[in-house]
C-alpha cells in the first residue's frame, strides 16, 4: 500500500508542476499529504518542522550565496565587461571570430559567475550589437550568446553543482574539476559550430572578420586582470587544497569586494544590488531543496525507491540503454522545468539507482547539469532564450532566437554522447 502512496505521490506531483505550481511548493504539498496519510498528521508537521533545518544547517551551502555574491559584485562592478575584449584578441583572426570570441568569454564570466541566466544577461548585452553590426545573422547572433550562456553552469562555480555535491553527498571540488572538462569541450563544440556556419553559409556568419574594434593585447590584459587574479585566488586555492569549497566562496566574495573597493567601481548602490540580489536568489534555491528533501523522506518512507531500484535490477537494462533513459527524462523535463527543480526532483530516485550500477556519481553529477543545462535553450520555456530577448529583443523574435540555437543544439547532443561512452573525459581530471 505504501508503494502505491508513492506511485500517488509522484503523479500528484507531476500535475501539479503541470499547473504551473512552484516546484518547491508542489514537493512539500505532496510529502506533507503522502505522510499524512501513511503516519498520520503529527508525524507529517514533524518532519515538516525538522526538514529545513536538517538540509538548510549545512557548512557546505554556504558556499552558494557566497559564490553567487562573488558573481553579482563582479557583474555590478563591470570586472567582467574586458571579457569580450580579450577573447576577440585571440580568436578575432578566425572566420566567426567574434561569435567564437563571445563565446570563450562567457567561459571566462562563468569562472566568477555559475549562473547561466547571468552569463547569458551579461554576454547578450555586450556581444549581440557588436556581431549584428558585423554582418551576423540576428538569429543567429542571439542563438550563440543563448547557448554560450549554458557554460555558466558547467565551469566553476557552478551554484548546480554545489546544490548536487551537497544532496548526493559527494566531493564539491572533485564534481568542479569534471566540470571543467565538459565546460571547455561544450566551448570547443560550439567553436566548430560557428566555424562550420561560417563556412557552409556565410550569410549568416562573415568568414571574414569585420570587428573594426581592435585592440592590443595590452589594453585586454589590462581590463581583465581583476578577474584573472580573482580566479587565481579562488581556483588556486581551491584546486590545490588550500581551501574547501565553503571557504574559496569566501575568499572569492571577499576578494570581489576588495578589488571592487581599490578599483573605485563598488559602490553603495552596486553593493546594496548585489546583496539583495544573492539573498533572492538563495531564498529560491534553499526553498527548494528542503522540498527536495521532503520528497526524498517521503519516497523513502513510502518504500518506491526501494522498488524503482528492484524493478531496474530485474529489467538488468544495459548500460548505454540505462544511460539513454536518463537522457530522455531530463530532456523531457528540460522543456519545462527550471534546472535545480528537474535535478532536485529527480535524485531522490536516480541515485539509488546509479549507486546499485556502481556509476560514478561525480561523473554523473557533471553529465546532470550538462543536460539541465540543454534545457535552458530548448522550447517552450528555455530560460536563456527568453533572457537574450529581454536584452536584445530588438534584433530578433523569441521564434528567431529558438531557431537560431538549434545547432548549437546537435552540437549538445554530441558532448553528451561523447560524455556517456567516454567517462574518461570528465574523470582524468578528477583522479577519480
Amino acid at each position: 500500500m505504501s508503494v502505491e502512496i508513492g506511485f500517488y505521490g509522484i503523479a500528484a506531483l507531476l500535475v501539479l508542476l503541470a499547473l504551473r505550481v512552484p516546484v518547491a511548493l508542489s514537493m512539500i504539498i505532496v510529502s506533507l499529504v503522502g505522510i499524512t496519510v501513511m503516519f498520520g498528521w503529527s508525524t507529517a508537521i514533524g518532519m515538516l518542522s525538522s526538514t529545513p533545518y536538517e538540509f538548510i544547517a549545512k557548512w557546505t551551502l554556504s558556499a552558494v550565496p557566497m559564490f553567487l555574491l562573488m558573481g553579482f559584485v563582479c557583474f555590478h562592478t563591470g570586472l567582467t565587461s574586458g571579457l569580450f575584449n580579450a577573447a576577440k584578441v585571440v580568436f578575432r583572426w578566425l572566420p566567426g571570430g567574434v561569435a567564437i570570441s563571445s563565446i570563450f568569454a562567457s567561459s571566462g564570466f562563468a569562472a566568477v559567475s555559475g549562473s547561466s541566466v547571468a552569463c547569458a544577461a551579461a554576454m547578450g548585452r555586450i556581444a549581440i550589437p557588436e556581431m549584428v553590426k558585423g554582418g551576423y545573422k540576428p538569429s543567429f547572433a542571439c542563438g550563440t550568446i543563448a547557448a554560450g550562456g549554458t557554460i555558466g553552469a558547467l565551469i566553476p562555480p557552478s551554484i548546480l553543482m554545489i546544490v548536487y555535491g551537497v544532496f548526493a553527498q559527494v566531493s564539491i571540488t572533485q564534481v568542479f574539476l569534471g566540470g571543467i572538462s565538459i565546460g571547455l569541450l561544450t566551448a570547443v563544440s560550439y567553436s566548430i559550430v560557428i566555424l562550420l556556419v561560417s563556412w557552409l553559409r556565410p550569410d549568416i556568419v562573415p568568414r571574414q572578420a569585420t570587428d573594426a574594434r581592435n585592440i592590443s593585447a595590452k589594453q585586454a590584459l589590462i581590463e581583465i586582470w581583476p578577474v584573472m587574479a580573482l580566479g587565481l585566488l579562488v581556483f588556486g586555492g581551491l584546486f590545490s587544497g588550500f581551501f574547501t569549497a565553503t571557504e574559496a566562496g569566501a575568499v572569492g566574495a571577499a576578494g570581489a569586494i576588495i578589488i571592487g573597493l581599490v578599483l573605485r567601481r563598488l559602490d553603495k548602490k552596486a553593493m546594496k544590488t548585489a546583496l539583495l540580489e544573492t539573498l533572492s536568489t538563495t531564498s529560491g534555491l534553499l526553498i527548494i531543496g528542503v522540498g527536495a528533501s521532503m520528497f526524498t523522506l517521503f519516497l523513502s518512507l513510502s518504500g518506491l525507491a526501494g522498488y524503482i531500484t528492484g524493478a531496474v535490477t530485474g529489467w538488468e537494462p544495459s548500460y548505454l540503454q540505462l544511460m539513454l533513459v536518463v537522457v530522455l527524462i531530463y530532456l523531457f523535463l528540460g522543456l519545462f522545468m527550471e534546472p535545480f527543480g528537474a535535478m532536485l526532483v529527480t535524485l531522490p530516485v536516480l541515485l539509488p539507482v546509479f549507486e546499485l550500477y556502481d556509476v560514478s556519481l561525480i561523473w554523473f553529477g557533471v553529465l546532470l547539469v550538462k543536460l539541465l543545462e540543454i534545457g535552458m535553450i530548448t522550447p517552450p520555456v528555455g530560460m536563456n532564450i527568453f533572457v537574450i530577448k529581454g536584452v536584445a529583443g530588438q534584433y530578433a523574435s523569441l521564434v528567431d532566437i529558438f531557431k537560431g540555437v538549434t545547432t548549437f543544439l546537435i552540437a549538445d547532443i554530441v558532448v553528451v554522447a561523447l560524455v556517456i561512452f567516454f567517462p574518461e573525459i570528465v574523470l582524468f581530471l578528477t583522479g577519480s
